[in-house]
């Protein structure tokens, strides 16, 4: 697999279910967090520079499209890359997909800024953070 792409795998548990049987909507907000934050874990540069104190990194926006149901026992991977980075903005796009089969479960895209904490705005993505970034980029 690219390095590029960051895989966690999770078991589905009792607590992850609605009173379906299926795990519930919300839950994959969570699997899909759980995705990012060992995206950074794996890119330790870039958690750094955004643990200064300056910069946070923020969602601005999060899509998911819900495919298929998983279910307490499935195991699950969730797959995280870097998709874009603009000006101002860049995107992460995930999928959770269940490790038995392949069959993708979940997708989602989470568009998130740089915030400038003292100013409290968004901040242009350029310099040495643009030059980290932009290797890490697979479309």
């Amino acid at each position: 697999m690219d390095p590029r792409v960051t895989r966690t795998r999770l078991r589905v548990r009792g607590y992850h279910l609605d009173g379906y049987g299926h795990v519930n909507n919300a839950r994959y907000l969570e699997f899909l967090e759980e995705g990012r934050w060992a995206y950074f874990d794996e890119h330790p540069d870039l958690a750094s520079r955004l643990q200064q104190g300056d910069v946070a990194f923020v969602a601005v926006n999060l899509n998911i499209d819900y495919r298929q149901a998983a279910v307490a026992g499935d195991d699950i991977e969730i797959l995280t890359r870097l998709s874009a980075v603009g000006g101002r903005s860049a995107r992460m796009t995930q999928e959770i997909r269940r490790e038995r089969d392949g069959v993708l479960v979940s997708s989602g895209t989470l568009t998130f800024v740089l915030l400038d904490l003292a100013a409290n705005r968004a901040i242009a993505i350029e310099g040495e953070l643009r030059e980290y970034l932009a290797p890490l980029v697979l479309e």
